[in-house]
């Protein structure tokens, strides 16, 4: 007679064969997947040997002139490590099963209870902490490297400290091994299947989906903000959105958004949508959608941006609304086009806008930030053969980057929940249009990273654009700026000293809380991030930051009645398009949900 737990030995037997069938399956998949995997030039796989010859060398001139140091260094990390293993061995020795003393400070990754009390995580979590503490010292202490190159070395090695934290590896994550343990391994599987299913979505490159691609759908689900396509070319879609007030202010108001992501940041769902909010103060809205470009762009320039995109706009709206003069918005790298149209503008006489506003723009790249780690030529003479070869410059490389950027939070604990711990991506709007990058043209990549970010030549007057030289002091139209305060890309000092140099008598600076997006998508009913605020001249950053004052909340409203002002006397709201821009495709258009051809 069969007992009953020969029933559930059985089962378990029965669920691990099927497992094990699973896992052969997945293997096939995932061998054939990495068959097909791009070559990807070493140059954007990391940084060139010249940077860590360069470390290693002071390093050695460190151990030469100053060897008192480094040895004070590695005793202390000796010390450290030894002490830790004796006094685990001690306990071990009397029959304890319990972990030491942990001085180590609290971390994120490290939040299982297990790694406080089982001695084998303990010991392995309180060695690496050592570990890396050491190296951060060692870095912290090289004085042979000019700012910029420490800068990048502190950088790509705290990258390989992340990289090889014990929580990344299934041997000495608890969590991945509890989960495995309750589901008789079935997680394991599962992670197996959500990583060969990311290797064979991304012709064999390792991108971690960080969420569900079924939860949303753009239109439906998200930018459901009423609207219209009233003008399409081959540069872009212009949405007028409906109005929901009875009057409207004279001036329109056109955002620009950046062509690297998609426009639906700004209006992700009603409850936080900048675009919704815009509409319900009593503004008549524009906002381009940008094409998602093909190889077939490789010739498209910041010239063609600025002609066939931000001028060709200026003057359909102008002509929608029967206006002389319109507001404008830029957004991170639309902003600094934006100033690049602006001062282009002031050269050549066309005062078609009032006001500018700029979101987390850099305009001054003395100071690149974080994301200027990758902007030496090391990295760029790659991308620069790359986008050379296939015409654009793939959304791949670029999302990657930016990941790099929060490898913790956008790489490894992503990684961690799916290929070990088994667990499927959350439905999160954010992170979904995270995920739904863009491509950008071959020759508007180099001259944007070439010009702006290495050269400079915006800020010292020497860009030139439509045979027009243009620099800061050109913008002299009242203009407001809006950074914030944890932005890893565009940094909010930098972007404090561009528009310091701007010509413009009327300069208004807003620095909000957070960082690049949810500095900016902050709603006033969620009362979540703050802002600073000055009347005081914009002489040095941290001297405004000093004499201003801090408000509870969203900035937005501040910045309503800012544009209000500039927006002229209030008139009968107008319904999208005229006679001759008749309605294309409602809202949120055609472009935003296109393909481009590979």
């Amino acid at each position: 007679m069969t007992t009953e737990q020969e029933v559930v030995d059985a089962d378990k037997l029965a669920r691990l064969n099927a497992n094990l069938a699973k896992v052969e399956e997945l293997t096939q998949r995932l061998v054939a997947a990495m068959a097909h995997k791009r070559t990807i030039d070493a140059s954007l796989q990391g940084p060139s040997d010249e940077l860590f010859l360069k470390a290693a060398a002071a390093y050695m001139a460190e151990m030469v002139n100053n060897p008192a140091k480094i040895i004070e260094n590695q005793v202390s990390y000796w010390g450290k490590s030894l002490k830790h293993y004796v006094e685990a061995q001690q306990l071990l020795a009397k029959g304890k099963l319990q972990a030491p003393p942990d001085p180590t400070p609290k971390d994120r990754r490290f939040a299982n209870p297990l790694w406080e009390t089982h001695p084998y995580f303990n010991f392995i979590k309180q060695q690496y902490l050592f570990g890396a503490e050491a190296m951060d010292k060692a870095i912290e202490g090289l004085e042979g490297l000019d700012a910029r190159e420490k800068k990048r070395v502190e950088y790509f090695t705290q990258q390989i400290v992340d990289m090889m934290s014990p929580t990344n590896f299934l041997a000495t994550n608890p969590d991945a091994l509890e989960r495995a343990v309750q589901t008789d391994g079935q997680s394991l599987v599962q992670g197996l299947e959500n990583l060969v299913r990311d290797l064979e979505a991304n012709k064999g490159d390792l991108v971690v989906t960080l969420a569900d691609k079924e939860a949303f759908k753009v239109g439906v689900d998200l930018a459901t903000t009423p609207g219209s396509v009233v003008f399409r070319n081959r540069m872009l879609e212009l949405i007028q959105y409906a109005p929901s007030t009875d009057t409207v202010h004279k001036t329109p108001l056109i955002i620009f958004p950046p062509w690297i992501n998609k426009f639906y940041i700004l209006d992700l769902k009603p409850q936080n949508s900048l675009i919704k909010w815009i509409v319900d103060q009593g503004f008549t809205l524009f906002v381009v959608s940008w094409v998602n470009p093909d190889a077939s762009y490789r010739d498209v320039g910041l010239g063609e941006y600025i002609r066939d995109g931000y001028l060709t706009v200026i003057e359909q709206v102008k002509a929608i609304c029967d206006v002389p003069k319109v507001n404008a918005v830029g957004y991170c790298i639309a902003g600094t086009t934006l100033s690049l149209t602006l001062a282009y503008m002031k050269k050549t006489g066309d005062k078609s806008v009032n006001s500018a506003t700029f979101f987390t723009t850099l305009t001054d790249f003395s100071d690149q930030g974080e994301v200027g780690v990758f902007l030496d030529n090391d990295f760029v003479d790659g991308i620069e053969r790359e986008v050379n070869e296939t015409g654009i410059l793939s959304s791949f490389f670029m999302s990657r980057t930016f990941s790099f950027l929060r490898s913790n939070d956008l790489i490894y604990q992503p990684a961690i929940k799916s290929y070990m711990m088994g667990e499927a991506p959350p439905a999160f709007d954010l992170l979904f249009w995270n995920g739904d990058s863009t491509n950008l043209p071959a020759r508007m990549s180099v001259e944007y990273l070439r010009g702006l970010c290495q050269e400079d030549k915006l800020a010292k007057g020497e860009f030139t654009i439509l045979g027009h030289s243009v620099s800061l002091k050109d913008i002299t139209l009242p203009v407001c700026a809006v950074a914030c305060e944890t932005d890893h890309i565009a940094a909010w000092r930098s972007s404090f000293n561009g528009l310091r140099q701007f010509g413009a008598k009327d300069k208004t600076f807003i620095l909000s809380e957070s960082g690049h997006i949810a500095g900016i998508v902050n709603p006033p009913s969620k009362q979540k991030y703050g802002h600073y605020l000055s009347e005081g001249p914009l002489d040095d950053a941290d001297a405004w930051k000093a004499r201003s004052a801090e408000y509870r909340g969203s900035w937005w409203p501040h910045w309503g009645g800012w544009l209000a002002k500039r927006s002229g006397a209030k008139v009968p709201a107008r319904v999208p398009g005229d006679s001759t821009h008749p309605v294309l495709a409602p809202a949120p258009g055609t472009y935003v949900t296109a393909t481009p051809a590979p």
